[in-house]
């Protein structure tokens, strides 16, 4: 009998359980809802559960259908708050402190994941000024799914902006939602929801993939036991790897690591930093590569705080002070800034150590960006001459699957659970991971809008909500000459893409860094994409929102008149004459051009060109010096009026 009662009290309890409502992350404390539009409260209960919600002075009931999947329609509401929300069933949850305003849904890859705390350097009086409870984020955790769309997320919780949890925002939202809220004093919430390296097709429905069909028949990862058995090899190979670099190294197998103070590298040669091994000595070499320099410290640094400044480094690296570890970076693009607690300074005779691992590519130290050691009062500068040494050489590391390059995988994990939730929006920062298949883009980039307005307007009365996105900025050296480009033509993908109804393009090519994918200036990328929601979004007729955008040429002899729409007050040449025009005659061969502006047309000519037919600006990964603008400050997209095959 007792064994009965306690088998009949488990069953009560589980059923209970089983009954209870749940909700899913995104409605929970300190959301944002839509305002202006009907919204929709969804989750999860037993089939037949009686649910009423209580909200903003209303009710609303509902019965959970079979699937156990309820949901609740609640009518357009005025941006507002706080409130509270009651949900009563076999269970009562209250939700706390929501607000009604604009959501907007930011995405793409790692420029639009990229957080404050990457640039509280930069950025430091705007972080300390942060407390808004009127801006608030969500932040998607990055998940990948090939067999099914998720219908919840595993993380994640809404966050009130201040100097701390600013820190975890993505900037480029951050910058945007502040400029709206300054603008109209509307409550904004931000959805991240972006991954870096991944490329747009990652982004698309299982749906939208099948218009690709090479790409959607070469997905084999909707197999579970395909995708474990990657998995495992990929996990072996590089275990492998790092494991037989870890006991070849001689820095690390010595009887005195190369890292110890102690050691005497008396045998070691000389390297210039910043820059690659691969140009100093060590061509085609992967391994390990140990690195270090002898600095005399002042008395008035001594003891003293510090920060420790080293660029870049391709792929991963250690760093010791004096002997001790002081941090560690896993691969090549974040900024090594490492800190140096108070007493580990000595006045004298310091020793810098630096372990490099390359598993590919040319490894060593990005030029143009700094390498120094410092307090609030005492810099030292650690470019020049450092002494290195050969740890251990070995072939590369073996290719692995980079899974969220892949088709679908991002779309069900981390979009799909966010579709019943009513935004205002996307703004969208990625290209960089499709930079190699340009002409593929200017397929899948539209194809992306348009899935996403299908799959939120099945669930919303938004089929065609505004989707602002930014321009690949300059990247990777320029070139002496005109040259083509796989980074222009994507840029020109984009640039196509505005055919698109209610969408609109940030251009970025004046604010990156050459050595750089990760350009620190985000907030001017915000600010711009908050100049196109106030124009899209808003219903801003006023307001100029982009830099001049190519129009059409017409041929006069032999010059080339080029005509702009978005020139605003007037065309610009900023800090001189107009730079990065080229031109061809019938050879298409292109030749550095002359520019000038007159009323409003940019003429284009080269004494050498006598029948010119086509003009291209801005046209290289990063075309430094192009500086078309308009009066109100925004640069021109990089063009072109041909369409040569390359």
């Amino acid at each position: 009998m007792k064994t009965f009662r306690l088998f009949l009290l488990s069953t009560v309890i589980s059923c209970s359980m089983h009954a209870q409502v749940r909700l899913p992350r995104l409605i929970s404390d300190n959301m944002v809802l839509q305002r202006e539009t009907q919204l929709n409260l969804w989750g999860w209960a037993t089939a037949g559960e009686n649910i009423t919600i209580s909200f903003a002075g209303q009710q609303y009931e509902t019965i959970t259908p079979a699937d156990g999947h309820w949901h609740v329609a609640v009518p357009p509401m005025e941006a507002g708050g706080p409130y509270d929300m009651k949900i009563d069933a076999s269970n009562h949850l209250t939700i706390r402190n929501i607000l009604i305003g604009d959501v907007w849904l930011c995405s793409g890859q790692s420029n639009m994941e990229l957080p404050m705390t990457r640039l509280k350097d930069k950025y430091p009086a705007v972080i300390a000024a942060a407390t808004n409870p009127n801006i608030r984020a969500f932040n998607v955790a990055t998940r990948m799914n090939w067999q099914q769309p998720l219908d919840d997320l595993e993380t994640g919780s809404w966050a009130m902006a201040d100097p701390e949890s600013v820190l975890q925002f993505s900037g480029v939202g951050y910058f945007f939602a502040k400029a709206l809220y300054e603008k109209y004093h509307i409550p904004i919430g931000i959805i991240r929801a972006a991954a870096g390296g991944s490329t747009a097709e990652a982004w698309l429905s299982d749906e939208a993939l099948q218009q690709f069909p090479a790409i959607y028949n070469a997905l084999k990862l909707r197999d579970p036991k395909y995708l474990d058995s990657i998995r495992k090899a990929d996990q072996k190979a590089s275990n492998d790897w790092y494991s037989q670099l870890w006991w070849q190294d001689k820095g690390m197998q010595a009887p005195v690591k190369w890292s110890d103070n102690s050691y005497n590298p008396h045998d070691w040669k000389s390297m210039n930093i910043p820059g690659y091994w691969h140009d100093q000595g060590l061509k085609n070499i992967h391994g390990v590569v140990w690195f270090r320099k002898t600095i005399q410290v002042p008395a008035s640094m001594a003891g003293q705080p510090a920060r420790l400044f080293l660029g870049n480094i391709v792929d991963r690296d250690s760093v010791y002070l004096n002997g001790q570890l002081i941090g560690s970076t896993q691969y090549q693009y974040p900024p090594r800034k490492y800190p140096i607690p108070a007493g580990m300074l000595q006045q004298g005779t310091n020793t810098i150590v630096v372990r490099v691992i390359n598993y590919s590519g040319n490894g060593g130290f990005y030029k143009d960006k700094p390498y120094q050691l410092f307090t609030p009062t005492d810099t030292i500068d650690l470019k020049g001459p450092w002494q290195y040494q050969l740890g251990a050489a070995t072939d590369p590391i073996p290719p692995a699957m980079t899974f969220y390059t892949q088709p679908l995988g991002l779309y069900n994990g981390m979009i799909a659970p966010l579709l019943p939730y009513t935004i205002k929006g996307v703004i969208w920062y990625q290209g960089e991971a499709n930079a190699d298949r340009p002409a593929e883009y200017s397929q899948l980039f539209p194809a992306l809008i348009k899935d996403w307005r299908i799959k939120w307007g099945s669930m919303h009365p938004m089929q065609h909500f505004p989707f602002l996105y930014v321009q690949l900025t300059s990247y990777m050296p320029g070139h002496p000459q005109p040259t083509s480009s796989n980074w222009a033509l994507l840029r020109e993908a984009q640039l196509k893409t505005l055919s698109v109804p209610n969408t609109a393009m940030a251009v970025t090519i004046d604010i990156g860094e050459w050595n750089d994918i990760h350009p620190l200036n985000k907030e001017d990328v915000g600010k711009r994409l908050a100049l196109a929601a106030r124009k899209l979004a808003y219903n801003d007729s006023l307001v100029v929102s982009s830099g001049p955008l190519y129009k059409d040429m017409s041929i006069q002899g032999n010059k080339i008149i080029i005509r702009f729409t978005n020139t605003g007050k007037g065309l610009l040449a900023k800090g001189g004459p107009l730079k990065h025009f080229a031109i061809a005659g019938p050879d298409q061969q292109f030749r550095w051009a002359h520019a000038q502006i007159v009323n409003n047309t940019v003429v284009v000519w080269h004494p050498s060109v006598s029948k010119p037919i086509a003009v291209r600006y801005a046209w290289d990964d990063t075309p430094e010096g192009a500086n078309l603008f308009n009066k109100e400050g925004l640069p021109a997209s990089p063009f072109r009026t041909d369409d040569f095959a390359r």
